[in-house]
């Protein structure tokens, strides 16, 4: 008898062990589904589940479920470079994608910057720039160069330099400097090696010798005063509308030089400047891989009836129509300090006729309009 009240005994034990364990679990599962429902609340916000299990535990959980949505918190709470002191500042900085972004940001904020100047800061620079901007002291007055779109972090000292020394304003600043206007021409010039409608070759952005320009045909005889062109197949298409809508109107126009090669550029120099001297050539005449003619985008047009293209009723005519096919006056006389050539009232660049439109709505340069859109 007494074996059987032991075994009882025993079953009796680890029923009710079962039981505790049962009810622990269930309230294990419980806080799991609360926790997780917790998570959820958090995450539906649009915050990571890193940055959710942090939330969760902090003391400022409420303030972060104010804010809902925010990247930058996001960003800032799921790294190691959280402070929270400035919780309510990470909430009104734009989010940037960069790998030192929250570093960067408190370094700034540390150093006296608002919310607005860290945000003008993140706005013209990449991650590189910023963190080199972050080490110097205190700039007071960013909106000087930064309220422009275009302007460039890196260039900062630049700016300050070249407006000291030209005393222009500062988006003529912005504007030159990031053209490299503030440098020597044709020293360090940004390699250009892609071909585009869009691109841009000046005494600052060179082609290399071996560059060639996509797609090249002859330009049709009947627009070439019998010499042989070539030009890139989309150009002559438009130039050749652009002629024959000319001709409904009694006007006629022809090609004197269109594609010209690296080769082609060096003959060109050394004969200007073997019957005009060195300041002619430098004025009017490209260094190889400096010309446009090379893309195979630009025209020299001339007029049937008159040696002057400038005194010509075409030139008026192309004046006031050559956008609507996609052509821009490349060096106009108005703009010879930004384009850097002297005026030539017959050279036409081919840019598509969104970017002719642009330019001509606007009344500004290829070169302007590259550093507004173009230049990343």
């Amino acid at each position: 008898m007494k074996t059987k009240k032991v075994k009882l005994k025993l079953k009796s034990n680890v029923v009710n062990v079962l039981k505790i364990i049962g009810v622990i679990l269930i309230i294990l599962l419980i806080i799991f589904i609360y926790y997780r429902k917790q998570i959820s609340n958090i995450t539906e916000l649009g915050y990571s589940e890193v940055a959710a299990k942090k939330i969760l535990f902090d003391d400022n959980k409420e303030y972060f479920m104010t804010v809902k949505e925010n990247k930058t918190l996001n960003a800032a709470i799921e790294g190691d470079n959280y402070k929270e002191k400035y919780i309510k500042n990470y909430a009104q900085i734009d989010y940037y994608d960069y790998k030192n972004l929250i570093k960067n940001v408190n370094t700034l904020l540390s150093k006296g910057y608002s919310n607005g100047d860290v945000n003008i800061i993140l706005a013209h620079g990449n991650d590189e720039d910023i963190t080199e901007f972050a080490k110097r002291e205190r700039v007071r007055y960013l909106e000087e160069f930064f309220e422009f779109p275009y302007a460039k972090l890196k260039n900062y000292d630049r700016y300050l330099a070249y407006t000291d020394e030209t005393g222009e304003d500062e988006k003529t600043t912005v504007i030159h400097v990031n053209l490299n206007m503030d440098k020597t021409e044709y020293d360090d010039a940004v390699s250009v090696n892609n071909f585009g409608y869009d691109m841009l070759v000046n005494k600052f952005h060179a082609l290399s010798e071996m560059f060639e320009p996509t797609d090249l045909i002859t330009v049709p005889e009947a627009y070439s005063g019998g010499e042989t062109y070539q030009a890139n197949r989309t150009a002559i298409a438009a130039l050749s509308q652009m002629f024959e809508v000319a001709k409904t109107e009694g006007l006629e126009m022809k090609v004197n030089s269109a594609y010209r090669s690296y080769a082609d550029q060096i003959e060109i120099q050394e004969y200007y400047r073997k019957w005009y001297g060195d300041n002619y050539v430098k004025n009017y005449v490209a260094r190889p891989g400096f010309s446009e003619h090379q893309t195979g985008l630009a025209f020299d047009i001339g007029s049937t009836s008159t040696n002057v293209f400038a005194n010509s009723k075409e030139y008026v005519w192309m004046q006031e129509n050559a956008y609507k096919y996609g052509f821009i006056l490349r060096f106009s006389k108005k703009n010879e300090v930004i384009t850097g050539y002297r005026s030539e009232p017959w050279h036409y660049r081919y840019v598509g006729k969104d970017i002719a439109e642009y330019i001509y709505t606007h009344k500004i340069t290829l070169e302007e309009y590259y550093v507004m859109f173009l230049d990343k």
